[in-house]
């Protein structure tokens, strides 16, 4: 199940023609309410795309009735025709469902530069009308599809028998994973009863610590969307601290997701540091590893090269000494004291799953960040990613 996994939502999923391939390429999620409470969370590049603009608006007053998204075509650097075609997707949205525009946020992903064949997203949204249902969410998943190679979906349902209430969610996203508030395209519902103030307060902090600690590529995309909707079906109002924890595992689930399906990626690794000084320096270290290119090679080809891990560390201006720094990699203690510790020939990098170790030995705070490894996939993939 994905979004549809709560009450009140119906989504579908369908093959416009925006992909040459014939692939789907156009999603639609419907809140059939009682409530249409909402938040969102957006890139923080300052070139945004047309159908972020044009979200940041609708999800101000708090309120979106649905979503429509589509693949093959992020409309982004389009200009003001680009800004053009998004209300008039959503316009197209709002006349077949009967809603106003300004209740219908717009997603798009894909190569930027070049406009949406409006005709085709506008016969696409008719159909993707037609075939809206309460289990098309794995539809939908489906149709926001890029460069992933499998649909990422999640849900979780808590409470009290007979009073439970359900998150759930979907996402995309495979390259430019180096958010500043958000990942690619991301859709969360839930049927909880949840005003709209508590929906950005709970999303946002579920998003600095999930989605914001993706660093696949060190690249942050143009068109970063998460959105929360609440239907209020379930007639359920949850203990805050349960519901945060709910969307937080959900957004977890769909973040590790989005890092297992990096481009070309044969390992992924989670780097923790631990024993910062502050959460800021324990996040700065813990990306600057993340985001060096001759340790992700080194991963690639299972060493595990310590020296790099230090050097990377040394670019930050984080709290630490230089000669109290530990390293630990798949648990073994590879580095003591800023210099050589346990045999690196102990340490097993055969699998998929790489834990970095990083303590600074500087304070009690501590972060994770979640990257992959740098192949010849990768550089493959996005050598020919245009043409």
């Amino acid at each position: 199940m994905s979004v549809t996994a709560a009450q009140g939502f119906l989504a579908s999923g369908v093959a416009a023609g925006i992909k040459e391939s014939g692939a789907p390429d156009l999603a639609l999620v419907v809140n059939s309410g009682p409530s249409f409470a909402a938040a969102g969370v957006f890139t923080s590049n300052r070139v945004m795309a047309a159908p972020v603009r044009w979200s940041r608006r609708v999800v101000g007053d708090g309120r979106i009735a649905a979503v429509l998204l589509n693949s093959g075509g992020a409309n982004a650097c389009t200009g003001r025709p680009g800004d053009e075609d998004t209300r008039l997707s959503a316009e197209r949205a709002a006349q077949a469902l009967g809603l106003p525009a300004d209740e219908i946020a717009v997603c798009s992903t894909g190569l930027i530069g070049i406009r949406l064949p409006m005709d085709r997203v506008s016969t696409g949204v008719t159909e993707a009308v037609t075939r809206l249902s309460d289990d098309g969410g794995a539809d939908a998943a489906e149709a926001i599809r890029t460069t992933d190679s499998v649909r990422k979906t999640s849900a979780l349902s808590a409470g009290e028998p007979g009073g439970g209430w359900t998150v759930g969610g979907m996402a995309k996203g495979a390259g430019m994973l180096a958010p500043g508030l958000a990942t690619m395209l991301v859709v969360l519902t839930t049927d909880a009863e949840v005003p709209a103030g508590e929906l950005d307060r709970v999303l946002r902090e579920s998003v600095r610590t999930t989605f914001d600690r993706v660093d696949s590529d060190g690249c942050m995309s143009t068109n970063d969307t998460v959105l929360l909707l609440a239907s209020g079906a379930s007639g359920v109002i949850p203990p805050p601290e349960e519901f945060a924890r709910a969307v937080h595992a959900v957004c977890l689930d769909l973040a590790r997701q989005l890092t297992a399906d990096a481009e070309g990626a044969s390992k992924e690794i989670e780097v923790e540091v631990v024993g910062a000084a502050s959460e800021r320096d324990a996040v700065t270290v813990g990306r600057s590893i993340a985001r060096n290119n001759l340790l992700k090679c080194a991963l690639h080809g299972e060493d595990p090269n310590w020296g790099r891990v230090l050097s990377a560390i040394g670019t930050t201006d984080a709290v630490f000494d230089p000669d109290r720094l530990d390293v630990a990699v798949n648990g073994v203690w590879v580095c003591r004291d800023g210099a050589a510790g346990e045999a690196r020939e102990k340490t097993d990098l055969t699998g998929r799953r790489i834990t970095i170790t990083v303590d600074l030995r500087a304070g009690d705070e501590s972060a994770v960040i979640w990257t992959n490894d740098l192949t010849a996939e990768y550089v493959h993939e996005n050598s020919a990613y245009s043409s």
